[in-house]
């Protein structure tokens, strides 16, 4: 007689694997995956494609990057390949022929999405098959800073209710359609807001790579309590960028540190103010900011969404990656 599953000893049960979307690999294992994939840029490339803080070199943009621009590739490929399945059998040949791909890159502040994001730009726009590749981050969607203030909202800066998300979905959804020219806003870093009267112009690109805090959150659900489409929704591949919190404070410090010494010190510069005390003081600044902003936002919004990544790149200490999680078809 066969014993059911409730019948079986505990210890039977214990060793069973976790069910589980992803396949997990090392670095070694993911590396191996590059196969002939040819490096096309220079250490001096890299270095200008390397946030402030990040650490990386050709060995990492060779063992990790470089597979992920070849699996990407086959992406693109095969999506174009099901798109043209989907119009042969709507009898709709060629009707949405040149539709962009579009790659989201997730994860914490400082912890390096922006570098992952430059690099798959300089990585994919480099094959033949798709030489457009645009990057648009989601900082330009942000509510400007007198309305964040209106609205009580400015120590809430990165959080989902700070961005004008109506209208980043809305981008992006436009870009998809195919049309010829759409706009962003555009962020400055250095006065801490929007730029008035400036904005990005998108044309027609083969692939975008949207990169945020947010980025795959999923819809909230309207005033009729009926589920909206999300930006998420528009992804055609996702990337979110992992580490431990304690690891991404400590490189956020190091950052802050590195931009007190440098961008900090323009006269224009929204934080010049933090480069005329001492430096203590103006960590303790920082510290005070992780603590109350970053750190909960990464475990209240951003980190729930890594579930929701077709790859997880996980880092050590050393900024490097170690491990990824590749989710199944």
């Amino acid at each position: 007689m066969i014993s059911s599953v409730s019948s079986l000893p505990r210890s039977a049960h214990r060793s069973r694997p976790e069910a589980t979307p992803y396949v997990d690999l090392t670095r070694a294992e993911w590396s191996a995956l590059r196969e002939k994939t040819p490096l096309p840029l220079t250490a001096e490339e890299v270095e200008k494609l390397r946030g402030l803080g990040d650490v990386i070199d050709l060995d990492e943009v060779r063992d990790i990057y470089l597979p992920l621009s070849r699996l990407l590739n086959l992406y693109v490929g095969a999506t174009d390949g099901l798109r043209s399945a989907l119009n042969t059998f709507l009898g709709e040949q060629g009707s949405q022929s040149g539709t962009p791909f579009v790659i989201g890159v997730a994860g914490s502040v400082a912890v390096g999405k922006s570098t992952v994001a430059r690099l798959l730009q300089a990585l994919l726009s480099r094959w033949p098959e798709h030489p457009r590749v645009e990057l648009v981050t989601t900082d330009g969607f942000l509510l400007p800073t007198k309305e964040l203030q209106d609205r009580g909202l400015l120590s809430r800066k990165g959080f989902p209710e700070s961005y004008d998300r109506r209208a980043l979905t809305r981008f992006v959804a436009d870009i998809k359609a195919g049309k010829d020219e759409v706009t962003a806003p555009v962020y400055s870093h250095l006065i801490y807001d929007i730029v008035p009267g400036q904005l990005l112009t998108v044309r027609r690109p083969d692939i975008l790579i949207v990169e945020g805090l947010n980025v795959l959150q999923p819809a909230l659900p309207g005033k009729d309590g009926r589920t909206r489409v999300g930006l998420a929704d528009y992804f055609d591949f996702s990337v979110y960028v992992d580490a431990r919190p304690e690891d991404i404070e400590r490189w956020y410090l190091n950052r802050f540190r590195k931009l007190r010494e440098t961008a900090f010190q323009n006269p224009s510069s929204y934080f010049r103010k933090y480069t005329q005390v001492s430096e203590e003081e103006a960590l303790d600044y920082a510290r005070t900011t992780w603590r109350t902003i970053n750190k909960p936002n990464l475990l209240e919004n951003v980190a729930p969404t890594r579930g929701r990544a077709a790859l997880v790149l996980r880092k050590g200490p050393d900024h490097k990656v170690q491990r990824l999680s590749l989710r199944k078809l």
